[in-house]
């Protein structure tokens, strides 16, 4: 017997929370104040690939997030890109 669709949707509220929770949090701090909605799963990727390329600098890093973002913005017209 499957589980009803209410009780699979919280579950995977929960999942998603719990997902979100165990993010390192620096990138918690910098999902804070982000324009776009990430999914822990994707801000995860795309975290490690900032670290990796700014050689750990946290700062380096959420630098990077931020560049990301204006891309994909400017990508989808809401923003224009930077000069």
């Amino acid at each position: 017997m499957t589980d009803p669709p209410s009780l699979r949707r919280a579950r995977d509220r929960r999942r998603v929370m719990a997902d979100y929770d165990a993010l390192p949090p620096a990138l918690r701090e910098w999902l804070a104040g982000a324009r776009l909605q990430w999914s822990p799963a994707s801000a995860r990727r795309a975290w490690r690939r900032a670290m990796w390329q700014s050689l750990g600098r946290k700062r380096a890093a959420m630098a990077r997030m931020d560049a990301l973002e204006d891309a994909a913005l400017a990508r989808e017209g809401l923003h224009p890109p930077p000069e």
